[in-house]
């Protein structure tokens, strides 16, 4: 398996952008959601994703090279100034469920995640205004992991970064 999807609210710039990718070789189990809505008459749009798996990485070779069941997500608010991405590798085990909403107001991610593996976590926020970095966040976990972690940023929201 090798996968790569981007969703987009509007092109350039504007709008609502989302690249998932799943590469390797294994047993996969999953669900995604998309839903997303822009105005024709506005620069309005809202995006909302959810990925629901079970992913078992089960050895295979072609040739000289050996295949890694891996998992990545990448999200990105530019209206919000928010980036968030999550990637999975040397996996043994996962069950993964993220969830995604996004509008041109905030951005909220919430990942829940279990692993026997290697897990990448990594957001950014950047103040619209001044272009100053609000939050910076990167995470690299190896092993038996259970990740519960929830992101929402925007104008007013509450800023909350719950890690287990």
């Amino acid at each position: 398996m090798d996968e790569t999807k981007i969703y987009e609210t509007d092109y350039g710039f504007k709008g609502q952008k989302l690249v998932v990718g799943t590469r390797g070789s294994g047993t996969v189990s999953r669900r995604q959601t998309i839903d997303f809505w822009s105005s024709n008459t506005s620069d309005e749009s809202e995006m909302y994703f959810n990925e629901w798996g079970y992913f078992e990485y089960h050895p295979y070779s072609e040739g000289p090279s050996e295949s890694d069941l891996k998992n990545a997500l990448c999200a990105k608010n530019y209206d919000v100034g928010s980036v968030v991405s999550e990637s999975y590798s040397s996996i043994k085990e996962l069950v993964k469920d993220t969830t995604i909403y996004q509008s041109e107001n905030d951005s909220l991610y919430q990942i829940n995640s279990y692993l026997h593996g290697t897990a990448r976590i990594g957001a950014r926020f950047v103040n619209k205004i001044d272009k100053t970095t609000n939050m910076l966040m990167g995470g690299l976990y190896i092993g038996e992991v259970n990740i519960r972690e929830e992101i929402e940023v925007g104008e007013n929201p509450p800023l909350t970064l719950p890690c287990a």
